[in-house]
């Protein structure tokens, strides 16, 4: 007896449908996930102990005292908006090659004002902005 043998086939087995699955899994995943966001950062900013560097010549000044008054360069200005501090600050500069604006903001001064400081700085295109610190006893 001879018995005709039949060639088998391999098994196959198709992905697609497991990987359709897998994909649904993973955007249902997305959805759902709730993403925190910190309201309050508990921080501690640093103090500076390091040593006086002397007063550069193309520095400009701008003070800014806890009650709300302005200098610049010594000169008292009456803050109005960002781009009328802008031209102040390119008038202050206008003889200085790459000026560094140095912020002098009293601990008590409000963040919104270092902030408008800044960006006075860039409008009138200075991209040097440093802060002043008070010196820490070592």
């Amino acid at each position: 007896m001879k018995f005709a043998r039949t060639p088998k086939e391999d098994p196959e087995i198709n992905l697609i449908p497991l990987i359709d699955v897998f994909l649904v899994i993973i955007i249902f995943l997305m959805l759902t996930t709730t993403y925190s966001k910190f309201a309050q950062l508990q921080i501690t900013l640093p103090s500076a102990s390091a040593e006086k560097q002397p007063q550069r010549p193309n520095e400009i000044n701008v003070a800014i005292s806890a009650s709300g008054q302005w200098q610049v360069n010594g000169r008292a200005y009456q803050f109005r908006d960002v781009p009328s501090l802008a031209a102040e600050l390119q008038r202050a500069g206008a003889s200085m090659k790459d000026p560094l604006v140095v912020i002098s903001g009293d601990r008590a001064a409000s963040y919104q004002s270092v902030v408008q400081v800044m960006d006075a700085a860039r409008q009138a295109g200075y991209g040097q902005v440093a802060f002043a610190v008070e010196q820490t006893a070592r």
